[in-house]
């Protein structure tokens, strides 16, 4: 009868290559064997987390626009700020920053490069490949700021 142990321990058989030689115990092929399987493991997690790293970085990012608070005497809780709203001010400015990824809103869409001095309009030919530094409301603001539009 053989023990537990032993019935959980690989078996590792021997290989005959033909008959005018030894046989030859494969400790290696025991070896391989796990060394293998956690290497398909390994490989498995790290596609696992390969694909789970790109659905990540497709969802779109979220913009927290909390709103700000005035304090309030003691045993009164703090009340949201009631002053010009963000719209209002962002209608107010000429140029705005454009977005982390490069692109200027909807109420901005006039992208200018300050190093060339130029500007491009919605439709033009480089608009789409043009990394913006300002985002104007309109061409006729970027103008005043001292740009030209682009030829194109």
């Amino acid at each position: 009868m053989r023990s537990s142990f032993v019935m959980n321990q690989p078996l590792c058989q021997t290989a005959h290559i033909d008959a005018n030689t030894m046989p030859e115990t494969r400790e290696d092929a025991c070896e391989n064997a796990s060394v293998h399987k956690t290497v398909r493991r390994l490989l498995g997690i790290g596609l696992l987390a390969g694909v789970a790293y790109a659905i990540w970085r497709r969802l779109p990012t979220r913009t927290e626009s909390s709103p700000t608070w005035e304090p309030q005497p003691f045993p009164f809780p703090p009340q949201p700020a009631t002053g010009p709203t963000i719209a209002a001010a962002i209608d107010s400015s000429p140029w705005i920053e454009p977005a982390d990824s490069g692109t200027c809103p909807a109420h901005h869409p006039v992208k200018a490069k300050l190093a060339s001095g130029i500007f491009h309009v919605p439709g033009g030919a480089n608009y789409a490949r043009t990394r913006p530094d300002r985002c104007y409301a309109s061409p006729e603001a970027a103008e005043a700021d001292g740009l030209r539009p682009s030829k194109n």
